[in-house]
This record gives C-alpha cells, structure tokens and sequence, in this order.
C-alpha cells in the first residue's frame, strides 16, 4: 500500500486582514514551517497573507491547521482562502517568508478589500452569471498569463502586471457605461484588489469569481465548463487543468515570465 505522504501536497492560500504585528509574525511563521520542511513562498503586509506551500500532506494539513486556528494568528485567519492541489515533485526550491507592503501589489490606497470588495460568485454559479449579455467579463491577469487559457468570450486588459491594472481601468472602463463587470483572476487575490479599487471609483455592480480559476477548474466538470486552455501556476508545475491536474512537462512553453 502506498504512503500517502510520498505524494507532494500544494496549498495555495490568502486572506485581506488587519495584521500590524506583521513584521513580528514572519520569524515564528518561517520557524514552524520550516520545522514541516516546507518549501514556497509567503508574504506578510498590513493588509494580509498570501501565500503558496509544498510539502507532505500531513504538514501541509499542520500548517492550514495553524494558519486558521493557531496562536500564531489568534483567529485573525478564521476567514482564510485556501486551496489544495498535488504534484509529481517538489514545485518549489526553498523556503521564503517575506514582508510587503501589499500581498498583491497595486498602489492605490483607496482599494482596501477589508472595508468594501465585490460580489463573490460561487464557482457552481459562474456560468450564469458571465453568460448574461449585459456582463462585462474581465481577466485581471497578466496578458502571458492569458495567453495560455482563459473564460469564452473574456476581455483581455493586455497588462504585463497587476500593477497596471487601474491604468487600464481609468482608460477603459466607464462606471455608466459597464454597470455590471465580472471579474477573474488564479485564485481570487487580484480581484479582491481590483473589485475594491473599482468600488471605490464608483462602479456599481462589481462580481468576481470566489476561489478564482483554480477552484473553478476544481469544481466545475469539463463537460459543462467555460474555460478554454489551462491556467498558468507561479511554480514549476506551470500550469494546470480541469481537475487541477498538473500539466505534462514535455508540455512547456518556455521562456514565459513570472508576476507574484
């Protein structure tokens, strides 16, 4: 019988939350995940967690155990956006904690998800909702991120990263004219960010897809599903598909760039 811990466990993870200690959380969260052996990168700011871990199963399910109900964070996490997908070998060559000034960078002040965000969409309702005509459907990612896959009949904003993403909203989009706009990005994290930012210029109906392309993928069945291609990952698996299974490696496109 196979050892379930031989399989490699991958957990995709963030929440927007108030966290001014965190320049002391990095040491004791860079210690304990250590202590797991686990690889990835996290980042702490202000503002949140985000973060992308590798490891055994059961120290994947120790850190997701502590992440929302440890002492670490005392229950600042209890509200915490967390997937699970395998792979074949370790996605990641060491371990990083680091501090910023923003989980996911986009310089507007005003776009703070802990005091107003969109709409959230499950999954299991995207469809209907980005199937009605007068929705615009937005890829917040960036344009080689797009390249690879994306929603039928999605807006490609042509961004190089996610920095640029409230340039392209103050030249493209109007809050007369786009009264409903459904957003998307990997996981969810960007379009926090964006929905806030276009909340606070004034857009009214703002939606974006909870759990972002990757719980789609998870949940939706290929057969009923609106996605075309695969979905690029920020390690060396690259991408994923349906399923959240890992692209075939012969598969590569090489030479595409990275945007954390």
């Amino acid at each position: 019988m196979s050892d379930p811990n031989s399989v490699t466990k991958v957990a995709a993870f963030y929440q927007f939350a108030a966290l001014p200690d965190y320049r002391e959380l990095r040491e004791p969260l860079r210690a304990f995940c250590a202590g797991l052996k686990l690889k990835g990168s996290v980042l702490l700011a202000q503002e949140g967690i985000n973060g992308t871990l590798a490891g055994a199963p059961v120290a994947i399910d120790a850190l997701a155990d502590e992440l929302a109900h440890g002492d670490m964070f005392g229950g600042r996490l209890d509200d915490l956006e967390l997937k699970f997908s395998t792979a074949e070998a370790m996605p990641f060559g060491r371990l990083k904690v680091r501090l910023k000034k923003e989980i996911v960078t986009l310089g507007d002040e005003a776009a703070d998800p802990t005091r107003q965000v969109g709409t959230y969409v499950d999954a299991s309702e995207w469809n209907a909702l980005i199937s009605a005509p007068d929705t615009l459907l937005l890829d917040t990612r960036n344009a080689f991120e797009v390249a690879m896959g994306t929603f039928e009949g999605a807006v490609d904003p042509g961004i190089r990263s996610f920095g640029q993403f409230k340039d392209y909203a103050e030249a493209a989009l109007d809050p007369a004219k786009h009264r409903r706009i459904a957003m998307f990005c990997t996981g969810g994290i960007r379009c926090e960010k964006a929905s806030a930012h276009l909340l606070a210029r004034g857009f009214a109906e703002v939606y974006h897809l909870k759990g972002g392309i990757l719980k789609y993928l998870e949940e939706v069945p290929e057969a009923q599903s609106r996605w075309r291609g695969e979905c690029f990952v920020f390690d060396e698996r690259v991408a994923l598909g349906h399923g959240l299974r890992e692209r075939n490696l012969l598969e590569q496109d090489m030479g595409q760039g990275r945007d954390e």
